[in-house]
């Protein structure tokens, strides 16, 4: 099953009132596992980096300017997605953000049916308590120490370990495998040793023992 944890850094909250996105990160994920395969682009968005958003990610105006823009970027991110579930922290945010660009560049939004939202899983799992990524983390003991901005591809790594956990965490023992189950266990594969098979005819003397204990049993069922 291919799922992508992703992650946006963007200039600000809101699409409609000019704000764009600046980073893109992408995991791609079988059966919940990191594959190693990730799609990442910084984004220059042909605008001003607000100071409030700056202090977020660290992504100048100056940075973003020797980058590609949108238009030369959503086909590959496209590509990348496919029809593939894509796993979003707080997945209303990137998906609005996400579909506007889409809009501005004359593609099909995508369906939000198609994202999977971390946040919502967090707080029916754990209600009451905090559901941010970081929080996440820590709890699940997911080492966050190179995070000390938000960037959207550090950002979607991590949530690819979180959705693990979130998930139920990765299960020893499932596989079909013997060399796997052994792998998994740390220990030696059991052999199996086929053996001759015996002959278990009865001799005439066990014949003749059976034969002599009947005798002696007084109206056995069999007999009626």
């Amino acid at each position: 099953m291919r799922e992508i944890a992703l992650d946006t850094e963007t200039t600000g909250f809101d699409p409609a009132t000019g704000d764009r996105i600046v980073e893109i990160g992408c995991v791609e994920m079988e059966n919940y596992v990191a594959t190693g395969r990730v799609f990442h682009r910084y984004i220059n968005p042909e605008r001003d980096m607000p100071e409030a958003a700056f202090k977020v990610h660290g992504l100048s105006e100056e940075f973003l300017k020797g980058h590609k823009v949108m238009a030369e970027e959503i086909d590959g991110f496209l590509d990348f997605i496919g029809s593939s579930k894509m796993v979003i922290h707080n997945a209303e945010f990137d998906m609005k953000f996400i579909n506007a660009e889409l809009i501005r560049h004359k593609r099909k939004p995508l369906p939000m049916e198609q994202s999977i939202d971390t946040v919502a899983m967090a707080r029916k799992m754990f209600p009451g308590a905090q559901a941010n990524l970081d929080a996440l983390c820590r709890r699940f003991k997911i080492d966050n120490s190179a995070r000390t901005k938000h960037g959207a591809l550090l950002d979607a790594e991590l949530l690819a370990e979180v959705y693990l956990e979130l998930r139920g965490g990765r299960q020893r023992g499932l596989s079909l495998s013997p060399e796997a189950e052994a792998k998994s266990s740390g220990g030696p594969l059991r052999q199996s040793v086929a053996r001759p098979p015996r002959d278990h005819a009865p001799t005439d003397e066990e014949l003749a023992a059976h034969s002599a204990f009947l005798e002696k049993m007084k109206e056995p069922i069999w007999s009626r």
